[in-house]
């Protein structure tokens, strides 16, 4: 596990730095993998719900991270066509980012996002600058392969990655997997309803070993807490076990996962459609874990 080690303890080093107390409100989302609103658009039959709750997010002053896998750039040869397919989606991340409350993370199906170059390029074809002055507030929007959330008054702290670090093909031959995705999983996914090997969320033995070579990473650095995406399967430990967290995906059925802290308490949520007595449907907020205080995992 020698070269997992060293991309994480990479990840780790280079993370950027946020500082936290009771009075932060943070919700984690990742693996929305937004597409151009054709067949393989996984996100599109979550669109609703996500905006409801980002939406609600925004109005009670949380800040948004987004772990990662945010746009679907492997099955998709652009962002323009998923910008016009997710306009309001965008708009309304974009009022995270107008308030400085938006962090965002590269997954493997955004990992282009890991060059500051990609991510002008990417605004400027769809918001060109009218001005230096447009220009340089539009193009200072940064993606991080990694973040800290650090404990104020404390040494503690959390580490918050995308995951695929500890899916060495996923990481280092990134490339080689968008291929395959791009020009062979994604027709026979649409003829054949072919499920894509190269993707933990379907194939349980990559999902396993992802988390077995991060928990050891973990136990290596003093059960260092961990938040994650990318296998798209829900992690919320009990107290006294390793503190290894998974936010799960914007895109199970009908339903969004996410994680919320709130007065340094950690807790794990579901946003969902929910029929009420008169048979009409509305999006409720389902507390499923927690909360916890963050105390009893670092």
């Amino acid at each position: 596990m020698g070269l997992t080690h060293s991309i994480l303890d990479n990840a780790f080093n280079k993370a950027k730095s946020l500082t936290i107390n009771k009075d932060s409100k943070i919700i984690f989302f990742s693996d929305l993998h937004k597409g151009d609103n054709s067949y393989a658009d996984d996100f599109l039959h979550n669109t609703t719900i996500y905006q409801h709750a980002i939406r609600d997010y925004f109005e009670k002053d949380y800040t948004y991270i987004e772990l990662g896998d945010g746009i679907e750039l492997w099955e998709n040869y652009s962002f323009e066509p998923i910008y016009k397919a997710h306009k309001s989606t965008f708009e309304l991340l974009k009022l995270f980012y107008d308030d400085n409350r938006l962090y965002l993370l590269w997954g493997n199906h955004d990992m282009i996002f890991g060059d500051p170059l990609a991510v002008e390029k990417m605004l400027y074809k769809v918001f060109p600058p009218k001005n230096i002055k447009q220009k340089e507030r539009l193009f200072n929007l940064e993606y991080h392969e990694s973040m800290l959330l650090k404990i104020e008054n404390t040494d503690k702290k959390i580490f918050l990655i995308h995951g695929h670090q500890a899916d060495w093909f996923n990481y280092r031959f990134w490339k080689v997997s968008r291929f395959f995705v791009r020009y062979l999983w994604k027709p026979l996914q649409n003829w054949f309803n072919f499920k894509d090997p190269t993707s933990p969320a379907k194939n349980n033995t990559t999902l396993n070993r992802i988390e077995l070579k991060l928990k050891d990473w973990m136990i290596q650095n003093n059960n260092q807490m961990v938040i994650a995406g990318h296998t798209h399967r829900p992690r919320f430990p009990d107290p006294g076990l390793l503190p290894y967290f998974n936010d799960g995906s914007c895109v199970h059925p009908n339903s969004i996962i996410g994680l919320e802290i709130e007065n340094l308490e950690i807790a794990m949520v579901k946003w969902h459609f929910k029929q009420n007595n008169n048979g009409e449907n509305s999006i409720v907020k389902t507390i499923l874990a927690g909360p916890q205080p963050l105390e009893l995992y670092l």
